[in-house]
């Protein structure tokens, strides 16, 4: 049971709701899951409670039972913004430098913004048929519409840079104009790259770390992505770099078309 929820600001990427402490303290959360980058907890009330790491979030587990701040490792206390205790005298401390991330509650039967999510991209709904069809008729780039969490939930910047030049397509290319072999190769490439990135711990860049505080080592296989300026690993063209959608997009202009 979570006894008692200690807010130490009113806010991280938005405002807590004002009653937020209040409608956790006294449930039990019997069940947690993940969908794209969200976690939802849901709590004895039938409310549920969806928390975004955004850019440096990360939980810290603590307490009696698990060893003071068992995940701490380099965390500094400052940025300790929401932490939750629990009957048996444990806590989970949010703990976020840059405060993208976020918190809030849903109540019973309300609708989220994870209703609209596309499919998974390691599950069996995310196909090349699939992705054709949600790309059909689309003029925006590639690159802007596999970041489109209605199309394809979870994909981040770094993986779909990593993928695009894999499958050889160009980040500029229209989405809707991806041929059905395209749409087969890319898909193909996306999870190999999230495969591969998981086993890796993930891209540690800035802020992330894995779950035991280890750092992920997937940056050291990039092909394309943060290398402007450097060689292709596969010709001699240089790595080039431009901004989509606000977002940086590194790429190889003659290893994909």
């Amino acid at each position: 049971m979570i006894t008692h929820v200690q807010l130490n600001r009113p806010n991280l990427r938005f405002p807590f709701a004002p009653d937020f402490a209040a409608r956790i303290e006294g449930q039990r959360i019997e069940k947690l899951s993940r969908r794209a980058k969200f976690l939802q907890a849901d709590l004895t009330s039938g409310e549920r409670l969806f928390m975004h790491l955004g850019m440096s979030g990360r939980f810290i587990l603590g307490g009696a039972s698990l060893g003071e701040f068992t995940h701490a490792h380099d965390a500094n206390p400052k940025h300790h913004h929401v932490i939750f205790m629990t009957e048996d005298d444990n806590t989970v401390t949010y703990n976020d430098p840059r405060r993208f991330g976020f918190m809030e509650l849903v109540g019973f039967g309300e609708p989220y913004r994870l209703d609209d999510l596309g499919p998974e991209p390691l599950s069996n709904h995310f196909s090349a048929p699939d992705l054709r069809a949600r790309l059909k008729g689309k003029k925006s780039p590639i690159k802007i519409a596999l970041l489109d969490q209605k199309i394809v939930a979870g994909l981040g910047n770094i993986y779909v840079c990593e993928a695009l030049f894999r499958a050889g397509i160009s980040p500029a290319r229209g989405a809707g104009r991806l041929t059905v072999a395209e749409t087969e190769t890319l898909v193909r490439h996306i999870k190999e790259v999230l495969v591969e990135a998981i086993a890796a711990g993930g891209s540690s860049l800035r802020d992330h770390r894995q779950a035991d505080g280890a750092l992920g080592y997937f940056q050291k296989t990039f092909a394309v992505y943060g290398r402007e300026g450097e060689t292709c690993v596969t010709c001699d063209a240089p790595i080039l770099r431009k901004v989509q959608g606000g977002r940086s997009t590194f790429y190889c202009r003659a290893c994909q078309r």
